[in-house]
């Protein structure tokens, strides 16, 4: 690739740190030494940043900060009205900078500015209205079945939690994090990517603007096998909540587990996404295209698999590749640009491998299947799509995490369930149909966390999300993340006297 350049700041539409730290108790830490990672610009392969790793020592402070805020800190004592007011206000602030966060996380991870700020931004702000909200309508149960007891359950922050997040969607999944683990009296330490740490660091910057105590809210930054093992493994953290990839996901859940640490991990997908004769066809092109080509193809939750009825196969595809070649390719900060580039340039280069790969196993490629001929630099690929001749394809079977696409055709409905199932993954599906029963029967039989009806990419947060199988443990919704980031407390009191043996009278 060409040579990293260092970016005219001058340029800027924002400031951009020169070096990306972490902030530990309310404060950023000094810039000086430490190990450094260039932070490129996927648009231009310029050095916009460098990122300035955590050691040991360093997260061992942060999780100390952390632990203080939670074992001695008013955050986990203070009422949840309280705790109510102070997440509004980190809502109001960041949402006054919304359109720096949009900038930062566009130079940072390539994505469509207006995709991220019509999308992303948005579901920053409203996580933490949202889990304000829950936080705040959150009730205890009650027993009196067993006389003369009354027995009353509470529940009760569990502590420091370990927050590490992927670079695809930064701001709208670790301010997901964040929100679900402060809102119930927590404190956290968050790991951002080493790929995409710009946009997060001045988050966690602009809430410690806000009177929210120092401390509970604690960044570091750097590389898994450094800062996030120094994390995981810490003996002051009390749970891990994890969104990537399912190796790195396995990696974690080993270490948390010899320290009984509770692990969430959300990881990969390889999702089918079922196109039946019965579909509005118009609505399910428009919905293929969206569920593999949005957020630059780097979504866990793409409907990668393509399965098509024989009867509308031809026809599909025929439609299916004129749009893909109309897509509008290009600088991310451009309001008329569909997608982006890479992240970064491994990831690109892992990508359009698998461009090969496809041929190898007997894949006919249908379109694009290069790096976009319109760029000098930057980790451009063109939209591509391939016809696989069975499941078992690795095009089928691994996740490829790119704006690729792989078609297969199925006879009848059963066979596509089938298709569907033959995966180790298990974490979105989607079906179009017009026909009821056929789409209750996908709903009823695909193995997997969510299943879309008719529709791309959507979530009530109110409602489960999750995998089967390889795609994570656990689940994120108001009750879920409630269960997860607290601790049940069983208080029982006898409502009268009552008979007890008394031994040695």
């Amino acid at each position: 690739m060409n040579a990293i350049t260092p970016f005219d700041r001058s340029k800027a539409r924002f400031p951009i740190p020169e070096v990306a730290t972490s902030f530990i108790n309310g404060a950023s830490v000094g810039a000086a030494g430490g190990h450094r990672i260039p932070v490129i610009s996927p648009a231009t392969e310029e050095l916009i940043s460098e990122l300035r790793e955590a050691d040991a020592d360093e997260v061992a402070a942060a999780v100390a900060a952390a632990r203080n805020a939670f074992d001695k800190g008013p955050w986990p004592r203070m009422s949840v009205d309280e705790r109510k007011k102070i997440m509004l206000q980190i809502k109001d602030v960041l949402m006054k900078h919304a359109d720096e966060l949009a900038y930062l996380e566009t130079m940072n991870a390539g994505l469509a500015v207006t995709h991220v700020r019509g999308f992303h931004v948005p579901r920053m702000g409203f996580n933490f209205e949202f889990f304000a909200e829950v936080a705040s309508q959150a009730a205890g149960d009650a027993y009196t079945q067993t006389k003369p007891y009354l027995s009353i359950v509470t529940r009760e922050p569990i502590g420091v939690g370990a927050l590490i997040g992927p670079w695809n969607a930064p701001l709208a999944l670790c301010s997901m994090k964040i929100a679900s683990c402060i809102a119930f009296g927590n404190t956290c330490v968050l790991k951002p990517s080493e790929f995409t740490p710009l946009s997060l660091r001045r988050v966690v910057e602009l809430i410690n603007t806000t009177d929210i105590p120092k401390g509970v809210v604690n960044l570091v930054n750097g590389r898994g096998q450094t800062t996030g093992d120094a994390l995981v493994s810490h003996p002051g953290v009390d749970v891990v909540s994890f969104t990537g990839g399912t190796t790195t996901g396995r990696a974690i859940a080993s270490r948390a587990g010899q320290g009984l640490k509770p692990v969430a991990l959300e990881l990969g997908g390889k999702s089918a996404n079922i196109i039946t004769a019965t579909a509005n066809m118009e609505r399910a092109l428009d919905g293929s295209l969206l569920g593999i080509y949005s957020n630059n193809g780097q979504q866990c939750l793409a409907g990668s698999r393509i399965l098509l009825d024989r009867k509308i196969a031809d026809s599909f595809v025929a439609k299916f590749v004129e749009r893909s070649k109309k897509i509008i390719v290009g600088d991310p900060l451009e309001q008329k640009t569909n997608i982006g580039p890479l992240a970064y340039e491994g990831h690109m280069k892992r990508v359009l491998s698998y461009v090969d790969i496809a041929k190898q196993d007997g894949a006919e490629l249908l379109t694009g299947g290069a790096a976009h001929p319109g760029f000098n630099k930057g980790y451009y690929m063109q939209p591509t799509a391939v016809m696989a001749k069975s499941n078992a394809a690795r095009v089928c079977q691994e996740e490829i995490f790119g704006p690729f696409a792989t078609f297969l055709v199925y006879d009848d409905i059963d066979e596509a369930i089938a298709i569907a199932n033959q995966s180790d993954f298990g974490l979105v599906g989607y079906v179009w149909s017009e026909h009821l029963p056929t789409a209750m029967k996908v709903s009823q039989n695909v193995r997997a966390g969510t299943i879309w009806v008719n529709t791309p990419l959507t979530r009530e947060l109110r409602a489960p999300f999750g995998g089967y199988k390889h795609s994570g443990i656990g689940r994120d919704s108001a009750e879920d993340c409630k269960m997860f980031f607290t601790e049940a407390k069983t208080t029982t009191i006898p409502l009268e006297d009552f008979p007890m043996a008394k031994w040695g009278a």
